[in-house]
């Protein structure tokens, strides 16, 4: 209601120009089939990259952490966005998250690293530990964020020097 609010105010070609790019925003962006970030092509800007380390995966929540760690310029590999982190309370559960598509990237053989960068609440911890129980017969590094991060707190609302540092320093990650 405030947005229609707000728009009554403005200028008839503002709040038409805001009507185009929104749906512009609708026919045009999509999720990256391989990481599922945001993308207007098939494939996200950060895969295509060729200078990006593809042997490396961040693994994260949502788009919003990717936008987190991009910011921090301390991580120059490639992500899988999951979508979400298992929930039982809320409904969800491993089947409503981008976990098989992970396993299914790493199963490839092209990954050497997964990094497990889930904010370090009861629910992301129990998701890295579903993700690393799926993962355990790979031969691959399994490494978590530094726990410089808060515990029970939000992964984008974390400050980009401590992010930057938990990237920097993480470590294997360990049942």
């Amino acid at each position: 209601m405030r947005l229609v609010l707000h728009l009554l105010k403005r200028e008839p070609q503002d709040v038409l120009l805001f009507a185009q790019v929104m749906k512009e925003l609708v026919e045009n962006v999509r999720y990256c089939r391989t990481c599922h970030n945001l993308s207007d092509e098939e494939e996200c800007a950060i895969c295509k990259n060729p200078k990006r380390d593809h042997a490396t995966v961040c693994v994260v929540e949502s788009i919003q952490d990717v936008m987190a760690i991009e910011a921090t310029q301390q991580y120059n590999g490639v992500y899988h966005v999951l979508g979400g982190i298992i929930s039982p309370m809320d409904g969800i559960g491993p089947q409503d998250l981008e976990i098989q598509s992970l396993v299914e990237r790493a199963n490839k053989g092209d990954i050497e690293e997964i990094i497990l960068a889930l904010s370090p609440t009861m629910e992301g911890d129990t998701t890295c530990f579903y993700i690393y129980r799926k993962l355990a017969d790979m031969d691959l590094k399994v490494t978590t964020l530094a726990r410089g991060v808060a515990q029970n707190d939000q992964l984008h609302y974390t400050d980009e020097i401590t992010l930057g540092r938990s990237i920097v320093d993480r470590r294997p990650f360990s049942a």
